[in-house]
């Protein structure tokens, strides 16, 4: 049975992995034309992305690569003493097996295990899927398909071409993102150094095996902003807006965005589809269920959804309108769990209003200054809250194979 695979970021290659494993024939398409390196922040791994990793043998080398940030030194405006948060403490307060990895770093672990059973295309993108499953690209021929799936991010191509515009199937959750890659002399390997005011929270952080720092910016705003997602230059404009006079240390690092060589810009948005999968099309990842970039989990949503995918198809010997029914039914609470989880992390991360500010900050301080015992058995009181992402079930499909 053969597969195409949208995507080569986190979700793709671990489908990829997956269904190779079960017996499937793989193709890849990516549009960058390498592993993109996009200069992205560091993301979460909860313990149903951790077991996944370690079924595939790469556990090692994703926690050889961790960040890790151990310590939050946080500003408040008017505050002359910063807030020192330890946290291995509020990270063992929301899992009992998580580590924080460069975005590109786990994209190239998952990518290396699998890529000698997959072929993968770089420098190319789907244009149409027919009913039948044939699939026409922007450079290379045709090829049919017996099931086609997007892992290609929250703003999907097969999910446009299979689902309709992207406006009408999103919600903005009243932020932005911004990531850029800064001289590695402006942070310390293990220290997260930010500044946090009413609606906006900058901070910078490196890793020891990182030749740059990334200087990451989370701003609210009422109303979705208006620019190209092309426009890099107008894009920056309003990060410099969003974050003008905050600091003279966050001056100094959007003084860097002119000449960054990696730039990131997007709205915080969550998609809202109901169901993901439409005759031989199916989604995973961001492209199907974004939680919300930054505050959903995503990432490990993502992998996990790309092995339940593979497993269910395996699971139904190739039919791939069951498997996709399975694998949406496993996938409905996970990802509503995360919808709501995301909504409220958003109003929380970035606070808009003095008080939301001083709550998260204390909050914050206060589990990294309690025992980690305590602060564990506090957090497992609320599977749907700081524990939500690791509380998720991860199936078995040994003996899945088609």
């Amino acid at each position: 049975m053969r597969v195409l695979v949208s995507g080569a970021s986190i979700a793709g290659p671990v489908l990829a992995y997956w269904l190779t494993r079960h017996g499937f024939d793989v193709t890849v398409v990516e549009r960058a034309p390498a592993l993109r390196k996009t200069g992205g922040h560091a993301v979460d791994l909860f313990r149903p992305a951790m077991e996944i990793s370690a079924k595939m043998g790469v556990l090692p080398q994703i926690e050889a690569l961790a960040t890790g940030t151990t310590r939050l030194t946080l500003y408040r405006a008017g505050r002359p003493r910063p807030t020192e948060i330890d946290l291995t403490k509020v990270y063992a307060a929301t899992s009992d097996r998580h580590v924080e990895i460069m975005r590109d770093d786990l994209s190239e672990i998952y990518y290396a295990a699998g890529r000698d059973d997959v072929e993968y295309v770089f420098g190319d993108s789907i244009t149409g899927i027919d009913v039948d499953g044939c699939v026409t690209f922007e450079r290379t021929p045709a090829r049919t398909f017996d099931v086609i799936v997007g892992a290609d991010g929250l703003h999907s191509n097969v999910r446009r071409l299979t689902f309709g515009e992207e406006a009408d199937l999103t919600r903005f959750l009243g932020g932005y993102l911004a990531v850029v890659s800064v001289p590695r002399e402006l942070a310390n390997a293990g220290d997260m150094v930010g500044h946090i005011g009413v609606g906006r929270l900058a901070a910078i952080y490196t890793a020891e095996h990182l030749d740059d720092a990334r200087a990451v910016f989370l701003f609210r705003s009422p109303e979705q902003l208006v620019y190209d997602h092309r426009d890099a230059a107008r894009q920056k404009e309003l990060l410099r807006e969003a974050f003008a006079g905050m600091h003279t240390q966050v001056d100094r690092w959007l003084a860097e965005v002119d000449d960054t060589p990696a730039f990131y810009f997007d709205a915080i948005s969550q998609l809202r589809l109901d169901r993901y999968s439409r005759r031989r099309v199916t989604l995973v990842g961001d492209a199907g269920y974004c939680p919300g970039p930054a505050v959903g989990g995503s990432t490990s949503l993502a992998v996990l959804g790309a092995y339940v995918l593979a497993g269910e198809m395996a699971r139904a010997d190739g039919d791939h309108l069951r498997a996709f029914a399975a694998y949406e039914l496993a996938m409905r609470e996970p990802v509503q769990l995360s919808r709501n989880f995301a909504r409220g992390a958003a109003r929380t991360i970035v606070p808009g209003s003095k008080a939301g500010v001083w709550a998260l900050t204390r909050g914050a301080e206060l589990i990294s200054l309690m025992p980690a015992p305590l602060s564990r058995a506090l957090a497992r009181l609320n599977t749907k809250g700081l524990r939500l992402h690791d509380s998720l079930p991860v199936p078995d499909y040994a003996g899945a194979d088609v």
